[in-house]
């Protein structure tokens, strides 16, 4: 069993640290993952990787297929889930390639698809904390020991894109306490939460977005060299976590973020909704 999984974002589309790899196609109800997701270890740890624009980033921020990656992770086995992130700091204080673990999130996006429910089954997740704390906080203490420039705690802005913010969008959102922007972690870290993985984020600085004067507007060449400068410290981070996850431990309350939230427990006999959605239910399932 694959119990943690990365999911690798614009600039991490492989991870060079892994041993005895193999890549795997994962059918899932919600089609098909954003590449074959890659199996490997890292010391001793076996882990999964999954690109999440595609081996050759061919795939826009509202192209990716958010349930079918997060699905195919949780029929692994998967409980904690990683994934790295290219945002644009609204907060001086964030610089670029600084790291930011975020604590909060603010949904600007307009036309995903964000649950797994529905057809009659209705389940309503605790979302007041999106981002698993002890999975964040154990990222912060391995930045510490690499030296790494970061930011524990933050709110991340989620807009659709592909096209970045105007000037009057950033302005307005430095003004609601927003501290980056990005296009992924919106419907990501609802999903994981609906399949009860622990999910946290790497976010890492490559612009100011819009809103600094003194600053040249972002370009995605901008965020392409930012990245290119900062994807070896991200590796370097990935494959100490690789190695220590199992200081988290075994349970996490994110872990049972269905326990109360199912309000049509009969519908759990539904055969067609056990089908599609067993993976993600099959605790709660009648044996």
């Amino acid at each position: 069993m694959i119990e943690t999984a990365f999911i690798g974002g614009s600039g991490v589309y492989e991870l060079e640290d892994l041993k005895d790899i193999e890549t795997i196609e994962i059918i899932t109800p919600f089609g098909n993952t954003s590449a074959s997701v890659t199996l490997g270890s890292i010391g001793d740890k076996r882990i999964a990787f999954i690109p999440r624009h595609g081996t050759d980033h061919s795939l826009s921020p509202s192209e990716v297929p958010y349930k079918a990656n997060i699905y195919a992770l949780k029929a692994l086995g998967v409980r904690k889930v990683i994934s790295v992130s290219a945002v644009g700091s609204l907060n001086e204080a964030i610089k670029p390639l600084d790291i930011v673990i975020p604590d909060q999130l603010i949904d600007r996006t307009k036309s995903r698809e964000d649950t797994f429910f529905g057809d009659g089954l209705v389940a309503h997740i605790s979302f007041a904390n999106p981002f698993c704390k002890t999975l964040s906080a154990m990222i912060d203490s391995f930045c510490e020991s690499l030296a790494i420039d970061r930011h524990l705690s933050g709110t991340y802005l989620a807009i659709e894109g592909p096209q970045f913010s105007t000037k009057a969008e950033s302005n307005l959102y430095r003004k609601w306490g927003c501290d980056i922007i990005g296009m992924t972690a919106i419907p990501e870290a609802k999903l994981a939460r609906e399949a009860e993985m622990c999910y946290a984020t790497i976010a890492v600085v490559t612009d100011y977005d819009c809103w600094k004067e003194d600053q040249e507007e972002v370009t995605a060449s901008m965020v392409i060299n930012n990245l290119k400068q900062n994807v070896e410290t991200s590796k370097k981070l990935i494959s100490k976590i690789a190695r220590n996850i199992n200081i988290l431990g075994d349970e996490c309350v994110c872990n049972a973020s269905l326990q109360d939230a199912l309000v049509t427990q009969r519908i759990l006999d539904n055969k067609k909704i056990a089908k599609k959605l067993g993976v993600l239910l099959q605790k709660y399932l009648p044996v």
